[in-house]
């Protein structure tokens, strides 16, 4: 099933026009490569590479995502591709295995949650293991993902947003050219405590690929 997205011409504000993401097997046949690394839709034959990774990271990921504790075993990460599967094809959500584009390991996981076609907005997503933190793969590989939204999906906007103590995040979406919106007080329960998130945003016109 392939999600229909709608968009509106700036010419033309009246007119709808109807376009069509690519389908999961067709951007498995042509996956987005940058310099290092190398983006494919995640999908069930990842699962059994995303728990390793996860748990050699458990203690890097776990005090700022909420959903890594519940990646225990091998059934969690396959319900866990299963889901990315039928939110792409829904529309829902579109993520993205990270690979070193070298030796085609997994490094982490990128991509549009919150996916809402009558606005044409979703919201930006990514994790990468510890020992490929601080090289810039992960700045890489979102740009890809931004590129791959504005220009192919269409969206006109793209939120993110962090934990206020999340530095190594906060300076990822800084180098992506997000404005600061504000910041939303105990947004989130993780790790046994609640994150201040401070949130950007980026419409389409502002997009400019690092």
């Amino acid at each position: 099933m392939n999600p229909t997205w709608f968009a509106c011409s700036v010419r033309e504000p009246v007119h709808i026009m109807m376009t069509a993401l690519p389908t999961r097997s067709e951007l498995m046949s042509g996956a987005i490569a940058t310099a290092r690394t190398v983006l494919a839709p995640l999908g069930v034959p990842d699962a059994d590479e995303v728990l390793p990774v996860v748990d050699a990271s458990r203690a890097w990921l776990e005090p700022w995502l909420p959903w890594v504790p519940y990646q225990q075993d091998i059934e969690s990460a396959r319900r866990f591709a299963e889901a990315s599967e039928l939110d792409w094809d829904h529309g829902r959500a579109l993520r993205f295995t990270i690979r070193e584009r070298a030796s085609g390991s997994l490094l982490g996981v990128v991509g549009l949650e919150a996916c809402v076609a009558m606005h044409r907005s979703c919201a930006l997503g990514y994790w990468l293991k510890k020992d490929a933190a601080g090289r810039g793969l992960m700045t890489e590989a979102a740009g890809a993902c931004l590129e791959f939204a504005f220009r192919v999906g269409r969206f006109h906007r793209v939120r993110v947003a962090a934990a206020t103590d999340n530095h190594a995040s906060l300076r990822v979406i800084a180098r992506l050219g997000f404005r600061f919106e504000g910041v939303e007080r105990q947004a989130e329960f993780c790790h046994g405590r609640w994150l201040d998130h401070a949130t950007f945003g980026m419409l389409e016109h502002e997009w400019i690929r690092p």
